[in-house]
């Protein structure tokens, strides 16, 4: 049903527009306010037996009648936030460590000391995010008695905030015979064109934590299974995401998905990892639909810009990820401490 009054249409909702933000405009009761006419913006939650209900920001409901309406719209969702995010070294890094957390950590001046059982470098590597508080010498002594107490061996991160304090530091490493590894990329971008596809929900299973078979997919879980679960499942705001391989009519999904990812949700960030498509499904674009419903469930938790990282020589990952409008923010790559 579409209201007009006058000559011309002024309320354009109707009952299908329940659960969208609407901008309402009727006639006071007669009495209540000396104004004429009241505003109300809210959720359209639902219009029965002529009363539309609209449920305000605060929680505060308001219902209005169909014949006390002026006049009606839809409100337009805030468009999505588009161009490529800013944002300095120092706050991907801080933000990449909360979405990828090690078990145990430990502050060293500025430098955070990250351990998780051996799972990834990222996790158990030191994070030089200012300055360590002390000579260089004695906190690197430091950093390998740390690791050496946890039997792993002594990792740094070589990502400062400063990209003149990453060549010190790197060219101090390298003397004392440290050598790098890893190299990979700080890549990110505008989260609305990642999510900016069709995706059919259904088939792609959202979850808190992964399961077996998403595990299974995964594949680099190595014998600290229970670290590795761990650091997964931990963050902010954690999804995991699987794309079941398509059988039969009539048959259930089972056994290793078609393609995994997960993504952590940081205020405005969302931090993609683990993006796997089995070998014999690749090419079909199971990378960008994963990716894609993931990123739709990051908006809707309000993020707007996305990063990930990625090996230098993942050279299929680099082009899917700059199909879906990624770009290299800064490089970074480990320390490893020499063989004794």
């Amino acid at each position: 049903m579409e209201f007009t009054t006058g000559g011309g249409p002024a309320v354009r909702i109707t009952a299908a527009d329940v659960g969208k933000r609407v901008s309402l405009r009727r006639l006071n009761d007669s009495g209540s306010s000396p104004e004429r006419f009241t505003d109300t913006v809210g959720v359209l939650t639902s219009w029965t037996g002529g009363v539309l209900r609209i449920t305000r920001r605060n929680g505060e409901t308001v219902d209005v009648t169909e014949t006390s309406l002026v006049a009606g719209k839809v409100v337009p969702a805030a468009p999505a936030r588009r161009r490529g995010p800013v944002a300095s070294r120092r706050e991907l890094q801080e933000v990449a460590a909360r979405g990828w957390p090690a078990r145990e950590t430990e502050r060293l001046g500025g430098w955070t000391l990250r351990a998780a059982g051996g799972f990834t470098a990222r996790a158990n590597s030191a994070l030089p995010l200012g300055d360590c508080g002390m000579p260089l010498p004695a906190a690197l002594d430091r950093v390998t008695a740390w690791y050496a107490e946890r039997g792993l061996p002594a990792l740094v991160q070589v990502t400062t905030e400063d990209p003149a304090a990453d060549e010190r530091l790197d060219a101090e490493l390298a003397e004392r015979g440290w050598t790098a590894e890893r190299h990979a990329l700080m890549r990110t971008a505008a989260l609305a064109p990642v999510a900016d596809r069709e995706v059919d929900a259904a088939r792609v299973v959202l979850s808190r934590e992964p399961d077996e078979a998403w595990l299974a997919a995964y594949g680099r879980t190595g014998a600290g299974r229970d670290d590795a679960v761990a650091v997964l499942a931990a963050g902010p705001s954690v999804w995991f995401a699987a794309v079941a391989e398509e059988d039969g009519p009539g048959e259930e999904p089972e056994g290793r998905p078609a393609a995994i990812a997960r993504c952590v949700i940081d205020g405005r960030w969302a931090g993609f990892a683990a993006l796997d498509v089995s070998p014999d499904r690749r090419r079909q674009g199971l990378g960008t639909l994963v990716m894609a419903r993931l990123a739709q469930e990051a908006l809707r938790e309000g993020a707007s810009a996305a990063y990930l990282q990625v090996e230098t020589g993942n050279g299929a990952a680099a082009a899917l990820y700059d199909e879906l409008g990624f770009t290299t923010h800064h490089a970074y790559h480990y320390r490893r401490e020499p063989l004794r």
